[in-house]
Formats: structure tokens, C-alpha cells, sequence
């Protein structure tokens, strides 16, 4: 199986089933003298990792406490790979067997059998969300780059099914007061009326034995002008593909996003003006990039996951005999309700992976 690496200077390579005995990320090409320790990676992993005491996540429960194995010395990085591995500790495989000769709906068991003849029906193996929980743990070690080049981020949740923040965008004049309005809810919503309205939408969608989708919205501060490159590694294209590569992702935009089509040309336009003899952009409808390039303005996208695909409902398939048969989870089978919320912190490092690659990549252009 190939593809299990992201990027092209600070560049991921992760391994690991979801039922396996650990996970773990090989990070090769970070810089040397970073300072990084396991309590900073493990902070931002403790975002992701399913805790079993939140309704509307997983029940599973996994501490996700990274090692860190290499490239590490008396505190800052070496120049070395950095190998990070977290041990799988609750993964209880036996609700699994009654149901591993079924396709199950929406899940990957039918394309990986066809690709490769075989597939890990365990939590589903490598197509499992568990993996990224290795993308979190590169993400801590790619924030702390940005860090040092004041560049700041930040993922939540815009929207569960049908309730959504109107007008977000707003939220984004203060990082520091986002991300703690954001901390402070069981769904990462940071506005407190539009949040317990999801979870309203959540409860209903669970008493029915169904689920939800939702969009994350992502944004980052302190960009320079200049990173990405024309033609096929423009920034908003890598953003695409790493915020695509999740799981359970189903749309990408940025800036104004697919409300652009609907514009006219003179109310889309970033129109220019002088400040403190500085170039500026009197808006943001592209969303930080121009030609595929950041413009110094706040970067601004979303990202859509669909409902997750494990519900309790009776659903139609087919089994590995070619037989059409009935699909239902097990009872006591462990899933969110919806898997955008867990994928807030998923998007944010994603961002910071390809924020990482796009800032070294920059510093190869000019003397």
C-alpha cells in the first residue's frame, strides 16, 4: 500500500492499524534546534483522542500519551527523523467478527478488497479515523515551527447538519479568545447559543439511531506574503489535498468558497490600497491567496465531513459471497455521532503540516 506520506520538505510519513498494537509518524525534514517535549505534543493530542466521557464522541477510550523515539536531544529537535509512536490501548476487536464478511455502507471494506484482496476488517485497519491521531502528534511538532515565525491557527466547528454559525468570519479578529470559546465546548463550537443548538440537532439524530455531518472552518494569522508556487503546488491546492486526505471529507473551499460563483466580479475583488506605505487588501474574499499565493491577509477555508458512516439503523449490502444481506452494528459498537467534531483538531494540524512545508519550501527561493 502506498501514499502514506504528506509533503515535500517537512514531510509525514504515519503508519499503524486501528487495531494494531501502536500508530506512529516518521517526520523527516524539520529543522534543527526546535524546541519540542512530549507534553506539548500531547496537548494537542488530547483534543483528538476519544476520552469515553463525552456524549457526542466515541466511547472508546485511548489516552493517546505519544513517545518520542528519535530526533530529539535535551529538548530540541536534531535535524534527525523525528519518530513519534502512540501505543492503541482500548481496542476491542469482538464486536467486529460478527459483522467482518459484510460490506458495511459508507465504509471502505468493498474498494480496499477489490484494490488489494484483502482488508483489515478491525476497526477498519489503515481507512480507520484512528490514524489521525498520527497527523495530530506531526501537527504539535509543525505549530511549534510556525510558532517561531509568529504564525498563529485555528479550527472549529462552523456548522452540525442543518445549525450552523451565521457569519464566522467575525469570530477571527481575536484568535486567543476564539480558541478559548472553542475549548470550552463539548463540540468545539465557540459561539454557546449556536453550539447547544447542534447539540440538540445531535441528541435527535442519536435517539434515531442516525447521524450527522458538519464543516470545520480553518484559519491561520500571520502569514507572509509569498508562500506556494504556480502552477501545481499553489498553497490552496496543497491545503485541498491534505484537508481531503481525512476521512469522512467530502468539501473543500476557501475564501468566499462556492458562494463565489454567485458574486459579481466587482463585489468579489480584494481591491488595493496604501497603509503605512504598505500594500493592503481592503477585503478577504479570496481567503489569503492570490494566483495560489499567500497575500499576507488572515487565511480563511472550510472543510465539510459527511455523517458518519457507522449508524444503528438497519441498512442494505452485500456479504464477501456475493450474497445481499441486511447490515446492523452489533450491539455496544463504539462510534461518533458525528465525526466532524474529533476532526476539529485533525484540520488544524493538516493545516499546520501544509502551513510547515509551504513556509521551508519558500525559504529555497531567494537568496
Amino acid at each position: 500500500m502506498a501514499s502514506n506520506a504528506f509533503g515535500t520538505i517537512f514531510r509525514i510519513t504515519t503508519w499503524g492499524e486501528s487495531h494494531g498494537k501502536g500508530i506512529g509518524v516518521v517526520i523527516d525534514g524539520c529543522p534543527a534546534g526546535l524546541a519540542l517535549d512530549e507534553s506539548m505534543i500531547n496537548l494537542e493530542l488530547s483534543r483528538r483522542a476519544p476520552a469515553g466521557n463525552n456524549p457526542y464522541t466515541t466511547p472508546r477510550k485511548e489516552s493517546d500519551a505519544v513517545n518520542i523515539f528519535s530526533g530529539v536531544f535535551e529538548g530540541k529537535t536534531t535535524g534527525a527523523p523525528i519518530s513519534l509512536v502512540i501505543m492503541n490501548k482500548d481496542h476491542d476487536s469482538s464486536k467486529y467478527e460478527p459483522i467482518k464478511n459484510v460490506l458495511r455502507p459508507g465504509h471502505a471494506n468493498y474498494t480496499y478488497i477489490e484494490k488489494y484482496g484483502c482488508f483489515d476488517y478491525r476497526g477498519g485497519g489503515r481507512a480507520s479515523a484512528r490514524e489521525t491521531a498520527c497527523r495530530v502528534a506531526a501537527g504539535a511538532v509543525a505549530k511549534q515551527l510556525l510558532l517561531h515565525f509568529d504564525i498563529e491557527l485555528v479550527a472549529f466547528i462552523e456548522s452540525i447538519g442543518s445549525e450552523k454559525i451565521v457569519g464566522c468570519e467575525s469570530l477571527l479578529s481575536n484568535f486567543h479568545d476564539l480558541r478559548s470559546a472553542r475549548d470550552q465546548s463539548l463540540i468545539f463550537c465557540p459561539v454557546a447559543p449556536d453550539s447547544q443548538k447542534m447539540i440538540q440537532a445531535l441528541e435527535h439524530a442519536k435517539a434515531d439511531g442516525d447521524s450527522l455531518g458538519g464543516v470545520v472552518a480553518f484559519a491561520a494569522n500571520g502569514l507572509p506574503v509569498g508562500l506556494g508556487d504556480p502552477v501545481y503546488e499553489k498553497l490552496e491546492a496543497n491545503l485541498a489535498k491534505a484537508m481531503m486526505s481525512l476521512p469522512a471529507t467530502k468539501a473543500f473551499s476557501i475564501g468566499a468558497g462556492f458562494s463565489a460563483s454567485e458574486m459579481l466580479g466587482s463585489d468579489h475583488n480584494d481591491t488595493f490600497f496604501i497603509e503605512d506605505g504598505l500594500t493592503k487588501l481592503s477585503s478577504n474574499q479570496a481567503g489569503g491567496t492570490l494566483g495560489g499565493i499567500s497575500t499576507g491577509e488572515p487565511l480563511f477555508g472550510r472543510v465539510a465531513f459527511k455523517p458518519t458512516s457507522s449508524i444503528q439503523k438497519k441498512q442494505a449490502s452485500v456479504n464477501l459471497s456475493g450474497n445481499e444481506q441486511d447490515f446492523k452494528l452489533p450491539v455496544g459498537s463504539r462510534h461518533d455521532p458525528c465525526v466532524a467534531i474529533r476532526a476539529v483538531p485533525v484540520v488544524e494540524a493538516m493545516m499546520a503540516l501544509t502551513l510547515a512545508d509551504a513556509l521551508l519550501m519558500n525559504r529555497c527561493v531567494q537568496l
